[in-house]
């Protein structure tokens, strides 16, 4: 089953989020959440989704200290408020000013039938009567008419408006211009505000089928294209439709054919052609439209920017070929279709990156998330080796602390403080590599290395301790124990970058330096912030430097030099 929620903002923005099974998504107007609402009267941390066996349940609030707290507006379902609701196919969700409609989908995934690959990207816009079309390679029959892209896009008239008197031909042409204008300005207004790609092509279709006399229309997409280079890139089925349904049983024995369609994607032209054994079949209707003869127009999904795909239609009837006005008012659906299909594209991108900063901005600087965002291949697996400080924290006394409290409390407890060392870290550019239990790792100079690298280290390192001594008094309002965080810093060479498999990789640092700054963590007391001397070399006088007795650590041959930093 595809579950999917369709957002409406009040802003007029709509876009999709699937929803995994086993999963949980929080809602809110918080940067934090994974589905995010930009919507004033949506609380910072409003409801959640979960998935876990069976249908999606939507509950109105989010869970603290082990308690629910409810939203302050509200979560309303088919125009009812609801804590609690099991969602079914079609409910409406009010979230604010927000509209979310539920909807679920049953498909059965085919690949022995696949031609090609079906993308990931619209998988699930593919149903399981269109994954059965299938192709062959034989040679292209006679090409009786080609459109260029410049005259798909925008054909301009040949027509005088000087002429005083138009002559029958002339007015014949603009009968047929006007025709493809008013099919143009349906085309808008039916696609204008359709986001989902089956309904796209659906309209389409049906507006093919009610002005050409063509038996079936076969949509078939492609991949995120660049312009001009569309040959090397495999199609797949996005619709299938024929024109009535006794023509199901015969077209299901008919192919596509991909040298029509990769001819068309490679020259960016609109094709009529007719089989090649035409002229010799004329004898038995039927075995003809058995052997595959037929009529076949194939015009490509084209915008100025890229060609997103292929419409193939094909007459059925050997004796009834297509005209060259059907041809132009195919090619003329295929653009205006190809303009929504490109904005949809744009749209789901947009929406993924809205997910992925959202993610990502839990544990890197929004600089990071830029780059990462911009520029994706710079951030395969393998790694760079450059100069960074690492830092790490740690809470004292935590095991006792968890031993003595309920777990909800202890979770209370980290996500407050992880919270607020989060930002001091972000605020002054650093990275957070990861949690460890009730520790964290964060990394100052990757992916860039600056001059200030060690300064902002050092400064974060004291701005976490002066703010553990204020979220204390905080913690003490509310019952929580108090806590102690040592902190060790050392600047050296690392390896950094994307390590892992290609299913799970992390952002992170290893090498000597990660070790040592480790070590230099677990050699502090609560409170303490112990830095090696190579930081306090690149970090300068920043704060008063006490030298403590050098410490020996496993596997170094010499003593290591190390500082306390009196911040108090």
């Amino acid at each position: 089953m595809i579950a999917k929620l369709k957002i409406n903002e009040i802003s007029g923005s709509v876009w999709e989020v699937s929803l995994l099974s086993d999963s949980t998504y929080t809602i809110g107007r918080g940067k934090e959440n994974d589905i995010v609402l930009k919507d004033r009267r949506v609380s910072r941390k409003h409801a959640q989704i979960t998935t876990d066996g069976g249908h999606p349940k939507i509950i109105d609030g989010y869970i603290e200290n082990g308690e629910i707290k409810r939203s302050v507006n509200h979560v309303f379902v088919n125009g009812l408020p609801q804590f609690e609701k099991t969602l079914d196919d079609g409910d409406v969700i009010m979230i604010g000013e927000t509209t979310l409609e539920y909807s679920e989908a049953r498909v059965k995934v085919q690949p022995s039938i696949l031609p090609y690959e079906t993308s990931a990207e619209f998988k699930d816009d593919v149903n399981e009567e269109t994954r059965a079309v299938s192709y062959d390679d034989k040679p292209l029959g006679h090409t009786q008419l080609l459109i260029s892209a410049s005259e798909i896009i925008g054909k301009n008239s040949s027509i005088s408006i000087e002429a005083k008197i138009a002559t029958p031909k002339e007015i014949n042409e603009l009968r047929r211009k006007a025709k493809v204008l008013e099919l143009l300005y349906e085309m808008s207004k039916v696609l204008g505000t359709v986001f989902d790609l089956e309904e796209i092509f659906e309209r389409a279709t049906d507006l093919i089928f009610r002005v050409t006399p063509a038996d079936r229309v076969v949509a078939l997409l492609t991949d995120e294209v660049s312009a001009g280079n569309a040959s090397g890139y495999a199609l797949y089925p996005i619709a299938v439709k024929t024109r009535d349904e006794q023509l199901k049983n015969l077209t299901g024995k008919l192919t596509v054919s991909r040298t029509i369609t990769q001819k068309v994607m490679r020259e960016k032209v609109a094709l009529l052609s007719q089989d090649a054994r035409t002229d010799e079949q004329f004898l038995g209707a039927d075995s003809i439209v058995l052997q595959g003869v037929r009529s076949t127009i194939c015009a490509p999904l084209i915008t100025e920017s890229n060609v997103h795909g292929v419409v193939y239609a094909d007459r059925l009837d050997p004796f009834s070929a297509f005209s060259p006005d059907d041809l132009e008012l195919i090619s003329a659906v295929a653009a205006q279709t190809a303009v929504t299909v490109e904005a949809v594209k744009a749209h789901r991108r947009l929406a993924r990156e809205e997910v992925a900063r959202a993610n990502y901005s839990r544990f890197m600087p929004e600089y990071v998330v830029k780059q990462l965002l911009e520029n994706p291949d710079s951030f395969r697996l393998g790694g760079v080796n450059q100069i960074v400080t690492v830092l790490f924290a740690d809470i004292r006394g935590f095991t006792a602390i968890s031993e003595n409290e309920k777990p909800e409390k202890v979770v209370g407890l980290l996500n407050r403080y992880f919270s607020a060392m989060s930002e001091i870290i972000f605020a002054s550019g650093g990275t957070l590599d990861k949690y460890i239990g009730d520790g964290l790792m964060a990394i100052f100079g990757a992916p860039t290395t600056t001059p200030e690298d060690a300064k902002n280290a050092l400064r974060t390192a004291v701005a976490m301790q002066k703010r553990i001594e204020t979220l204390n008094r905080e913690l003490a309002e509310q019952g929580f124990s108090q806590i102690a965080v040592g902190i060790g810093l050392h600047t050296g060479e690392a390896t950094i970058g994307y390590i892992g498999s290609e299913q799970r990789s992390e952002y992170t640092a290893i090498g000597d330096t990660v070790n040592l700054a480790s070590r230099l963590e677990s050699a502090a007391d609560g409170g303490q912030i112990l830095i090696s001397e190579a930081t306090a070399k690149d970090a300068g006088s920043l704060f008063p430097l006490v030298s403590q007795e050098p410490v020996i650590i496993r596997n170094r041959l010499q003593p290591v030099n190390l500082f306390e930093v009196k911040w108090n």
